[in-house]
Order: C-alpha cells, then structure tokens, then sequence
C-alpha cells in the first residue's frame, strides 16, 4: 500500500510542468550541501574520477565531470535541435507573424546582458572570456516558474516565453561554436563531415530507423570531440538530419518520437546530474565582498538586470514600430514579468561558464556559478512575484 501511494506520488510529480525545473533547485541545493560538508572531498574526487574508452588505436579518456559535460549534454544538445527543427518546420517558428516577438526579444535578451558584462570586465582578458554566460535563458527553469502560476497565464505569453528560449538556445549554440572552439583538427573535421554527408543521404533517401541515425551520430560525436570544436554540437546537427515527416501513413514522424522518448531522460536524469556536477561551489572563506568582484557581479547584474531591459526594450520597440503585436490577453506588466523571467540563466550559463573558465584553466572558475546561481535566484523570484501580482489583477 505503501509503495504503491509512493508511486502514484512520484508518477503525478513527474508530470508537473515544474517538475524538471524542482529536480534541478533539488540538484543544485544537493552539490551546494555536499560540497560545503565534510563530504566536499568525496565529491570532487567523484567528479574527477578519470573513465576511459579505448578502440584500437582510438582513445577517449576524460574525468567523469567532462563525460557528463561533453557527453550527456550533447544528449542535451540533440534534444535541442530536435525541438529547434520541429518548430521551424511545423510549430511556432514556422508562423512569421508569431516569431517577430520572440526574435526581437531573444536577439536583446542577449546583447545586453553581454554589454553589461563587458562592462565591469572590460580591462581583464581572463574575464571578459566570460562574455556569453549572462546571454542565455534557461528553458526549463522559466517555464517551470511560470507554470506555478497555473491556468492564470495566458497561453499566447507562455508560447511567447517558450519562442524566445529556443531561439535563445540557437544563439547560444552558435556562440558557442563560434567563440568557444580550441584549435582545430582536419583530419577530425574531416571524418565530421563524412558523417554529416552520410546523414544527409540517409534523409534523402527516406531512411526512417533511428538505429542508423544513431550509429552515425556516435561517430560525429567521436570525430567532433577530437576536432576541437566543442562535442555538444554534434547533436545539434545530428538533430537537423532526423526526418519529420514520412513518406508512409503507417510509421510515425521519427524526429517526434524521439523527442518523446528523449525529453524525460533529460528532464529528470541529464540535466539535474549536470547541475549536480556543476554547482557544487565551496563558500569556505567567502565574504560579501566576493559577490562585487567583477565577474561574478557581471554575470548576475547582466541575468537579473541586463536581461529584463533587453527582452522588454526590444520586445516594445518590436511592437510600437508596428512589427509586433502584444500577446493576446497580455499586459504591458505581464511581458515584463516574463521579461524579469528570461534571466534565469542555469543550465546553459553553467555550461558556457564552463567552457569559458574551468576548461581553460582561468582562476575565476568558480566565480561564476555565484553570479549565475545570484542573478537566476532573484529572476526567478521576482519574476514570479510580478507575474503574480499582475495576472491576480
């Protein structure tokens, strides 16, 4: 009787909305505990456990922090590109008239809140690597909090929200490929490309098993891990290749099926062991004055700050230049609580943060996921409390 209360419990969790993003704070709360207990050693030696795999002459022998970085999250990545495609295609982003918004608010959600980064760390080359961490909106969390508000929000502002992050997360992938690549490998480069071109064929051709796909999807993953540009970005385009739509009837659209099969995977397993491995910061020694260094000040300023002006002053000269309009059934006020919710950063800041500072070996690793853990907290809560003082009245 038990068990099956227990169950029925976690099975009507799972299906909140808000449930990936509680499993995420949970993560987070869990790695900040560990890590500031007599257990912090344990966790780090756990994190930099080294896991090795040898094929012949073929080695890839990373600690487990960086298989959980390079390879779960291009898990992460492929998802993403999955939903990216399905929207240009056949969903929100394939609606001209509908994307204006988003677009405008998405392309100010990120230049500002990397204009006030650059800033304050203007005259430090280490830190102005930084740049990109405050650009990024946090899907997850956003609509998570906003789905505690429950059937008072309107369902034009969630879409909206829902348009500006995937659009979001297609700015940060290009980021990310264009200014957080290492020295690059032809040779690796090369058999990228072949896996590209063999994926394509195998959509021409109207190759519907996902097996294939996949197969071919692991050695782009390999070829781009080795290339120097960074592995994640092997399932982006994996994803731009799986088919829609078929030519039969009888088989379902593959690319919906596996983001129907992907996305609990990565909702309640990838991300938050991502932000268990990511956010376990020591606050030995840490003092008030830490959180006015520039670095971590630049990045919650630029998510709880930068964020807001950007996506509100670009979504309003959007619409009183007569390219958009509001969101039916929403307020000025409304928009701008969604505006104030776009600066919960997490997932995808961490990750440009670790690209920008652990993995280049800078001493402000660490630094960061204060601002980025700071500015997310206070969007998130100020977010929810305007939307719920707006939408109540």
């Amino acid at each position: 009787m038990v068990a099956e209360t227990l169950k029925n419990a976690i099975r009507d969790f799972l299906r909140l909305e808000s449930a990936s993003g509680l499993l995420l704070v949970a993560a987070m709360v869990c790695a900040m505990v560990i890590a500031n207990s007599p257990a912090s050693a344990f966790y780090h030696a756990l994190l930099d456990t080294p896991i090795g795999v040898r094929v012949g002459a073929l080695v890839i022998a990373k600690p487990l922090l960086l298989w959980i970085n390079d390879g779960l999250m291009a898990v992460f990545f492929f998802l993403v590109g999955l939903e990216i495609k399905r929207e240009v295609l056949d969903g929100e982003l394939s609606n001209p008239h509908q994307v204006v918004l988003p677009l405008f608010a998405a392309v100010g959600g990120m230049a500002v809140p990397a204009a006030v980064y650059a800033a304050l760390n203007w005259n430090d080359p280490a830190a102005i690597q930084g740049w990109a961490i405050p650009a990024a909106t946090d899907i997850a969390f956003a609509l998570g909090v906003l789905s505690l508000l429950g059937d008072r929000v309107p369902t034009s502002l969630k879409l909206f929200l829902m348009t500006l992050a995937i659009a979001d997360d297609l700015g940060a992938i290009v980021i990310i490929a264009l200014f957080y690549t290492s020295e690059l490998s032809t040779v690796s480069l090369t058999v990228a490309g072949g896996a590209l071109l063999v994926a394509f064929i195998l959509n021409r051709r109207g190759v519907i098993r996902l097996t294939a796909y996949l197969l071919v999807g692991l050695v782009l993953w390999v070829a781009v891990l080795k290339s120097g540009v960074h592995a994640t970005l092997a399932g982006v385009l994996l994803a731009f290749f799986i088919p829609l739509r078929t030519s039969s009837a009888e088989h379902a659209s593959p690319l919906r099926r596996l983001e129907h099969d992907l996305h609990p995977s990565v909702a309640y397993i990838i991300l938050p062991l991502f932000a268990f491995a990511n956010t376990g910061i020591s606050l030995a020694g840490m003092t008030p004055d830490a959180l006015l260094a520039p670095v971590p000040l630049g990045i919650a300023a630029g998510l709880f700050l930068g964020k807001q002006v950007g996506v509100f002053a670009f979504a309003w000269i959007a619409i009183r230049a007569g390219f958009a309009r509001l969101p039916a059934g929403a307020r000025w006020l409304d928009l701008y609580g969604v505006a104030v919710l776009c600066g919960i950063g997490f997932t995808m800041s961490l990750f440009i943060g670790s690209l920008a500072f652990e993995q280049s070996g800078t001493s402000h690793s660490g630094h960061d996921r204060l601002g980025i853990l700071l500015g997310s907290l206070l969007s998130a809560g100020v977010g929810y409390g305007l939307l719920r003082h707006s939408l109540q009245r």
